[in-house]
């Protein structure tokens, strides 16, 4: 861990950590935040903890801090709302803008993106109570992956191997959003890739395959179980490795991300082929997160990763303003 001087302190000055929030990662949320509070705390920085679930933007203007990290997940954290309030505040925050934000919490319209810079994404379908499902599952093949595109952490996912089963997966993800994103399954490996930076600077870390018990890497076996396995540096020739850190920061990039991200991807068992999941641009720093664990292999502690994404913060609409 890197010690800090006075004036690099001093110069981030009284620090937000913003975490918890009303979404349904909360307790996720909270377990991140709290690490990143005490990492910025053993860097002598000035850092308090703010749950924007539990207390007004008013009193978040009162605090005066000169910058925020944002350690919250999901909804009213992660998709641009609190982003705007912060820009209306005129309160520097670390990670992606509004309008980067909310594309990357919208797994359909980030596909969309991607697929219009032809970017590599499984098919897929948008459900609603109208959607004849038969026709989804004769467009798409079975199994899918059912998920409310709007929520993060495995929350209302199914996996559906039989069409007889998709109506219950349908109404389990609609419990969390209006529509309902319908994926065809790719069978393969499943990895992660760490992105830091913005623009034409943005950088990968090392990429890490996660190996799930039956291949179920769901909220339980992120957050809360040893049995998943984490292999950083992934075992990949050197080819497949260089395509996936390439596409994972063209991904980060088409969507205008800065800051820090982490972009999900299955390499398909059959061809290689990669394929995008999904972006999360307020990446878990819990325990058992990924974008910690891919810094540690290229030698960046966690107290180090916390400092370089927190001197990221800024105001994303600062070069409009002059």
């Amino acid at each position: 861990m890197n010690p800090l001087s006075p004036s690099d302190v001093k110069a981030l000055g009284k620090v937000g950590v913003l975490f918890g929030g009303r979404s349904a990662e909360r307790d996720i949320s909270i377990m991140s935040g709290n690490g990143v509070l005490q990492a910025l705390l053993s860097k002598g920085i000035d850092a308090h903890a703010f749950d924007p679930g539990q207390r007004s933007l008013a009193e978040l203007a009162e605090e005066k801090f000169d910058r925020v990290f944002i350690a919250l997940h999901g909804r009213f954290g992660e998709d641009g709302s609190l982003q705007g309030a912060l820009e209306q505040l005129e309160i520097p925050y670390t990670g992606s803008g509004v309008m980067a934000c909310s594309i990357g919490m919208d797994k359909v319209f980030t596909k969309l993106i991607w697929l219009i810079r032809g970017l590599p994404t499984p098919k897929y379908a948008v459900l609603d109570a109208s959607t004849d499902l038969a026709q989804v599952v004769a467009n798409l093949g079975l199994p899918l992956i059912v998920k409310p595109p709007h929520e993060g952490s495995t929350i209302g996912i199914t996996k559906v191997s039989e069409g007889s089963a998709l109506p219950a997966a349908y109404e389990l993800a609609a419990q969390f959003d209006n529509l309902v994103l319908a994926e065809e399954f790719v069978t393969g490996r499943e990895f992660t890739v760490a992105v830091l930076g913005q623009g034409v600077g943005a950088r990968a870390l090392p990429v890490v395959e996660i190996v799930a018990p039956s291949g179920n890497y769901d909220y339980q076996n992120k957050y809360f179980t040893d049995d998943t396995k984490y292999f950083c540096p992934a075992v990949l020739d050197e080819a497949t490795r260089k395509e996936m850190e390439r596409i994972a920061v063209e991904a980060y990039r088409a969507l205008d991300c800065e800051g820090w991200g982490r972009i999900d991807i299955l390499l398909r068992a059959a061809d290689n082929q990669q394929f995008l999941l999904e972006v999360n641009t307020a990446p878990g720093m819990t325990s058992h997160s990924l974008v910690p664990m891919a810094a540690r292999a290229v030698g960046i502690a966690y107290e180090d990763l916390c400092v370089e994404i927190l001197r990221s913060a800024r105001l994303k609409l600062s070069r409009e303003r002059g």
